[in-house]
């Protein structure tokens, strides 16, 4: 099928595009198009205008910085999937990103794909919208009314539907820095490699703190507090706060068994981690 017929628009500005966005209701944002572009081609999206930010200059930066003496990696809404992953700063400052990029799809699609627009796509099957849920990371947008920041526990509010406006524009997202003696971790099962995970995992361990966060478990990207369960119970532990959905590429029996299986895993691996200091 070919995409339903629409106006094209390829800013020079911010301002420009956010105008853009303000002017036509039914517009869409045109960054990576890694998600945007097969919607289009099936019909599963018909938007009256695309947005192509791609000319705005600025957006590509990867850049570590530090906001209320906190540390961080701020990644810019045009930083492709494969540059971030590339980054040395990016590894040493919060590993856990690094780790998840590596399982996001295929080389070419990292080479085009956006790790904010997969943000923003909102998809609980994706890696990097639980990533920035259990980082307690946040989203920068751009609007008619200026700029605002939300935090990822308000971001995703049901599937495929994030709380960023219409008018608005991500322009970067925030990925906190791991802390000294923390340690994390990421693993997911698919049925081919670059395939959608049918269960996906990362953790985050930090001193007697535990928490986890799952990815083709629940329809939003979920965390769960972990804290002071016995390493032998966090499977069930973590199931008792999950619901796990069931739908043509597994039953949710299956993705509680990989749960189980999963939670266990990378939280040992996230303890490794820490206690290696690398």
């Amino acid at each position: 099928m070919k995409p339903a017929p629409f106006d094209y628009r390829r800013p020079a500005t911010l301002a420009e595009a956010v105008a853009a966005l303000a002017g036509e209701p039914n517009a869409k944002v045109l960054a990576g198009g890694q998600s945007l572009v097969p919607l289009l081609s099936m019909r599963l999206a018909a938007p009256a205008m695309l947005v192509d930010i791609n000319g705005i200059p600025g957006l590509d930066a990867i850049e570590v910085v530090t906001d209320d003496g906190v540390g961080g990696v701020r990644v810019g809404a045009l930083a492709r999937h494969a540059a971030v992953l590339a980054s040395p700063e990016v590894r040493r400052v919060q590993p856990l990103v690094s780790l998840a990029l590596a399982n996001v799809a295929h080389a070419t699609i990292r080479n085009r794909g956006t790790t904010v627009g997969s943000i923003v796509h909102a998809d609980a099957a994706a890696e990097m919208p639980v990533v920035l849920s259990l980082l307690a990371g946040s989203l920068d947008v751009e609007g008619p009314g200026g700029r605002r920041t939300i935090p990822a526990s308000e971001l995703y509010l049901g599937p495929l539907e994030s709380s960023v406006g219409h008018d608005e524009i991500a322009v970067s997202a925030y990925f906190p820095a791991l802390a000294p003696g923390a340690g994390v971790a990421f693993e997911e099962i698919a049925r081919r490699h670059g395939d959608y995970a049918l269960v996906g995992a990362a953790a985050l361990v930090d001193g007697d703190s535990v928490r986890v966060g799952y990815l083709s478990v629940s329809d939003v990207p979920t965390v769960v507090d972990l804290s002071g369960v016995a390493d032998d119970d966090l499977g069930e532990a973590a199931l008792a706060q999950l619901d796990p959905a069931a739908d043509i590429h597994a039953s949710a029996a299956y993705r509680a068994q990989l749960v189980r299986v999963l939670t266990g895993r990378v939280v040992r691996s996230a303890r490794a981690f820490a206690e290696e200091g690398t």
